[in-house]
């Protein structure tokens, strides 16, 4: 009966809040219904993993919001063969559905607790093709360069050059840009040749991008 409710929940969560914004793309949609969410939330606040809101997962930090996960997800117009870094690993909700729709996720993560706590979820769900790392993820991870597809979960005052050098040609990276307590989500797009074109998305509220090339 719980996982009937659960399923019910899911399915509430795409319908009302997902769809109707505008998420079309069918492979975001098909993913975000095979991901159970309140596996990724504090056991407290599982009657609320499928709010149209972010939660607090500790370390003042958070889940963003379940639209907000599919249309930075939905940017990025992956297609499966795709290779993509995430910078903030978080909860492991938004990298289950990168593992879901892409080949490779290369995940970063500063904060030792939460990537390791977002591992032993994702290694639950038997996810194979996700790499790991515990560092500051304003560098990127230049080891594995160049990406398809870059998704940052945190907010910058500008987007960093090392980020900006780690995106394959033809690649797209969707960041959010602004003040700590408000951002507009920048999707940037390296065109043939490297040209960088910029698009503003969206108003949108992350917590800050901590590090060498974020906030201090």
């Amino acid at each position: 009966m719980k996982n009937d409710n659960r399923k019910n929940e899911i399915v509430r969560m795409v319908e009302t809040q997902i769809i109707p914004r505008g998420v079309s793309d069918q492979r975001v949609i098909e993913a975000m219904l095979r991901i159970p969410r309140h596996l990724f939330v504090p056991q407290e606040l599982v009657s609320e993993a499928y709010s149209d809101h972010p939660l607090p997962i500790g370390q003042n930090q958070t889940i963003s919001q379940p639209y907000i996960v599919a249309l930075m997800t939905q940017l990025l117009n992956l297609k499966g063969a795709e290779r993509v870094l995430e910078v903030g690993t978080g909860s492991g909700y938004q990298t289950a559905l990168l593992a879901e729709l892409a080949r490779e996720v290369y995940t970063v993560e500063r904060i030792d607790e939460l990537s390791r706590r977002a591992k032993a979820i994702l290694d639950s769900m038997q996810y194979k093709n996700v790499h790991y790392n515990i560092s500051d993820g304003s560098y990127g991870w230049s080891e594995f360069a160049p990406y398809d597809a870059i998704i940052v979960t945190a907010a910058g005052t500008d987007v960093p050059e090392e980020l900006m050098q780690q995106i394959a040609e033809n690649g797209k990276m969707v960041m959010p840009i602004g003040e700590r307590f408000g951002q507009v989500m920048i999707l940037v797009e390296k065109m043939p040749g490297g040209n960088i074109v910029k698009k503003e998305i969206c108003g949108c509220v992350f917590v800050p991008l901590v590090g060498r090339y974020g906030w201090e």
